[in-house]
């Protein structure tokens, strides 16, 4: 007999991560409340598939006042905060929204969660919180050393949640997954845009020489690892989650002209990024020791069915 899940709240349910973890929650019996302002990185459409096994409200995590409300009428027993502001190049030219965002709506929601008195909040974090590595591998201890506004915003929030977790009890944890790829994701990340560009037959932009490293985890591994994480997690521990697939972003681009049955020569080096990080990497024994969790999806599968989904949804991709 499958277990009862919790009710459940999920902030960003709209984005690309949170979509895939609502879609999964729905195909395992729960009825999750989502949360979205629907901003140009939010889509209902993402949803279709998990359509009439939840309920939506729109609305930003900023909104004291809604919030407040939506969680004093939902009550949920566990509430998982996906939403932010997400994207590196975005939090260079404009700082502001982050900060208000990823900062404050953290702090905003965290206060609701607290006056109802939920049983478990799961903070969605990123790799990109430690910094970069030139070597080894990241663990949980590791300490935080951001190097974009992006980043920083995200440790902001981190650190935010670990001192209500010290000074109030509140009993939240916190997930670190690494770069995550796949069906739906906004066509401003290196892998969508990579492919919008050979569909409008350009060229794909790589930063510098292409030598930056990064590790890539398919989406629906990544929603498997907090899925588990809400019902094996251990409040007040962080997780990492990664998929021991790290790869050139110039290998991962050729890998992916291949994949689409283009020329290798369809790439242009471009001007690097400011404060660009040259390599991430999680340690994710942890995860595989205490939620028994492991990707299942290779990169070279993962990058095949992201392409096939490409192709069928051409239009999306597209539109935005």
């Amino acid at each position: 007999m499958r277990k009862k899940i919790p009710k459940i709240l999920i902030t960003g349910g709209a984005g690309f991560i949170g979509s895939a973890f609502a879609r999964l929650l729905v195909k395992e019996g729960a009825y999750p409340a989502i949360v979205d302002k629907l901003t140009y990185a939010g889509d209902l459409k993402r949803l279709k598939d998990a359509e009439g096994g939840f309920k939506f409200y729109k609305a930003g995590i900023c909104d004291l006042k809604r919030m407040n409300s939506i969680i004093a009428k939902e009550r949920p027993e566990i509430v998982a905060h996906f939403a932010a502001e997400s994207h590196v190049d975005r939090s260079i030219n404009d700082a502001a929204s982050f900060i208000e965002t990823n900062i404050k709506g953290t702090q905003i929601l965290l206060d609701a969660c607290r006056k109802q008195k939920i049983n478990k909040f799961i903070h969605i974090s990123t790799d990109e919180v430690y910094g970069e590595i030139a070597s080894g591998k990241f663990n949980e201890s590791s300490p935080l050393r951001p190097n974009s506004p992006y980043a920083a915003s995200k440790a902001s929030a981190d650190l935010l949640v670990q001192a209500y977790i010290r000074t109030y009890k509140f009993p939240a944890l916190i997930i670190r997954p690494c770069n995550n790829y796949g069906p739906w994701q906004y066509p401003e990340k290196l892998i969508p845009l990579a492919i919008l560009n050979i569909l409008n037959g350009k060229k794909v932009p790589v930063y510098g020489q292409g030598k930056n490293v990064r590790e890539w985890l398919y989406v629906d591994d990544c929603a498997a690892g907090i899925f588990k994480a809400m019902l094996k997690g251990k409040v007040g521990q962080v997780y990492n989650l990664g998929s021991g697939q790290e790869w050139k972003n110039i290998d991962t681009v050729k890998l992916l002209l291949k994949t689409l049955g283009a020329g290798q020569d369809q790439f242009e080096f471009v001007k690097d990024r400011p404060g660009h990080d040259l390599r991430y990497r999680l340690d994710s024994a942890k995860a595989a020791k205490e939620l028994g969790w492991r990707p299942r999806i290779k990169f070279a599968d993962g990058l095949k069915l992201t392409v096939g989904w490409s192709l069928k949804n051409k239009n999306w991709l597209k539109q935005k």
